[in-house]
């Protein structure tokens, strides 16, 4: 399955919605590489194997669930998940990269491509339809997030 969105993060015709730089969000971005847990519901702990300039591998515990990925990223530009499949876990990729079409705009474009099928029903659901809007619940999940950690506060 492939599955991609923007998230809106700087919207000029809404003064209410604090205007975030492209720097505080991909501080953010790189809180959620290196503390997951703050982002992931359900995620126990994270194991920081190895890290490099641009790459950082991980172990990551969900009970008794172990997955293993790969982080790479350009700084100020996109971060991209990537793990392999395993018997608990489907394996896949997420890229979030940073759009800003104009100086006054700023996006977040998530990119999913999982081992999912993109169609098929199960029981008559579409099951690829409830996955989408959970990534999408989890992904306007991480921008509030981070606009809380923008303004000095705590995530619940």
């Amino acid at each position: 399955m492939r599955f991609e969105h923007l998230v809106e993060i700087n919207d000029p015709l809404n003064p209410l919605i604090p205007s975030l730089t492209r720097e505080q969000v991909w501080s953010g971005l790189m809180l959620r590489v290196d503390e997951p847990t703050v982002f992931l519901p359900g995620l126990e702990r994270c194991e920081i194997l190895s890290r490099a300039a641009d790459q950082v591998e991980r172990r990551l515990h969900f009970g008794g669930v172990q997955v293993r990925d790969t982080v790479t990223f350009s700084p100020l530009e996109w971060v991209r998940f990537e793990s392999s499949a395993n018997a608990e876990h489907a394996g896949g990729r997420l890229t979030i990269r940073l759009e800003q079409p104009d100086p006054l705009r700023l996006y977040l474009r998530f990119t999913y491509e999982t081992t999912l099928p993109d169609g098929g029903a199960a029981d008559g659901v579409q099951v690829s339809e409830f996955v989408k809007s959970a990534y999408r619940e989890s992904d306007v999940d991480t921008v509030r997030i981070i606009r809380v950690l923008s303004a000095g506060g705590r995530p619940h």
